[in-house]
């Protein structure tokens, strides 16, 4: 449903490390019939990203930006009620993110983020499914590298397959890149709130129910070495596959049988063992707040790699998919992952919100079940490499 408001795109969080990213890729890429607004808790640094984006695009001066705070309730409605579509970059969401979903909820406002805190996810689809449904939002979690390239890569791997078969998907995937202080900062309070996070995951689990007439499930496959990609395969536990599964068990086309398996690829022993080993102090040190502390302080909010890192990473995703007596191998590639082109999915999910046709959907609903092709072929235009190896 379009809906009349004065703003087609507000970006909340404009002053933080991946918000300016993103104000940025809008400022180049938005388009002249855009409208659109920053919004912050700060004026003062507001009008500083408003100056840069100034420089790239002479037409960004005249930017509307709006006083917003997370603790300020009637700012955030006030953001909600102005905006077809609000974007949000400020994190970590278990502790930030609730009263901005809850405002976009209420006005029926499409809303999307870059967490890839499944506890978060959860949480909100608990507190705010049923209302964002009956006013008309899409409250589209996971915008970001969590997890657009994996549920459209899957997506895009399914339909290469045929119909109304049992289907097994495995996705492989490698990167290079750097992280920022936010990054960081999500990453280990979401290991130091598991006990949290299963509560909520089980709370979720009754109320939601599942398809009766298909099956949606998980591959259960170990620590493994695969000729056939010449690399250890590592069971990958990020938010991702939550987001397949569930891309899954709200569209048909996955099949009456579907399997999905996600995997880091690691080339060589040694770089298996020095990763396990880290993921494991991590973990261990997320449990006890003065390691966790310390971890805290290696990069604080707010700071991330320069323009030159940025330049260098990249990533690949690799999916195999089976199904009727087929095989077709699918890679997603691109450039840096966890900035440049998440500053661009994101932004990208709120333009394909905003205006391109789409199926009608409403409630806390994934990447492919409110964007899907659409959302891939914007992706294609600006250099994200959707592409089919192989099919036999």
């Amino acid at each position: 449903m379009v809906k009349s408001r004065k703003y087609d795109i507000v970006l909340f969080g404009a002053t933080g490390f991946t918000g300016q990213l993103t104000a940025e890729y809008l400022a180049r890429n938005g388009g002249e019939s855009l409208r659109w607004a920053l919004a912050g808790r700060s004026p003062d640094k507001l009008k500083l990203v408003r100056a840069r984006l100034a420089d790239l695009n002479p037409a960004c001066a005249g930017l509307d930006l709006l006083s917003a705070d997370v603790d300020d309730a009637p700012s955030l409605k006030a953001v909600a009620e102005s905006a077809r579509v609000v974007i949000t970059t400020v994190g970590p969401y278990i502790v930030h993110g609730e009263p901005l979903v809850a405002a976009c909820a209420a006005a029926g406002t499409d809303y999307v983020d870059l967490t890839g805190e499944p506890e978060f996810v959860d949480r909100m689809w608990l507190q705010y499914h049923d209302e964002a449904r009956d006013s008309g939002a899409r409250i589209v979690h996971c915008c970001g590298f969590d997890s657009v390239p994996h549920d459209l890569g899957c997506w895009f791997t399914v339909q290469q397959l045929p119909e109304e078969v049992p289907l097994r998907v495995q996705g492989f995937v490698r990167a290079g890149g750097q992280f920022s202080g936010g990054t960081l900062h999500s990453a280990v309070l979401a290991m130091s709130r598991l006990r949290q996070y299963g509560k909520t995951r089980r709370e979720r689990r009754q109320r939601e129910g599942w398809p009766v007439d298909r099956r949606v499930g998980a591959l259960h496959h170990g620590l493994r070495y695969l000729r056939e990609i010449g690399a250890w395969a590592v069971p990958l536990p990020t938010i991702d596959p939550q987001i397949i599964r569930r891309s899954a068990a709200a569209i048909d086309r996955y099949g009456s049988d579907f399997r999905y398996g996600h995997y880091l690829q690691v080339k060589h022993l040694r770089s298996l063992v020095e990763l396990l080993g880290g993921s494991a102090a991590l973990m261990l040190g997320a449990q006890f707040k003065p390691t966790r502390e310390r971890l805290l302080r290696l990069r604080r909010p707010g700071e991330g790699p320069s323009e030159a890192q940025r330049a260098k990473g990249w990533f690949k995703i690799l999916f195999v998919g089976e199904g009727g007596g087929q095989t077709v191998r699918c890679e997603v590639s691109g450039g840096d992952p966890g900035y440049g082109e998440t500053a661009k999915m994101l932004a990208e999910s709120a333009l394909c919100l905003a205006f391109d046709k789409l199926p009608r959907t409403a409630g806390c609903v994934t990447p492919a079940q409110a964007m899907g092709n659409a959302l891939i072929e914007r992706l294609q235009r600006r250099g994200i490499r959707f592409r089919v190896l192989e099919s036999t």
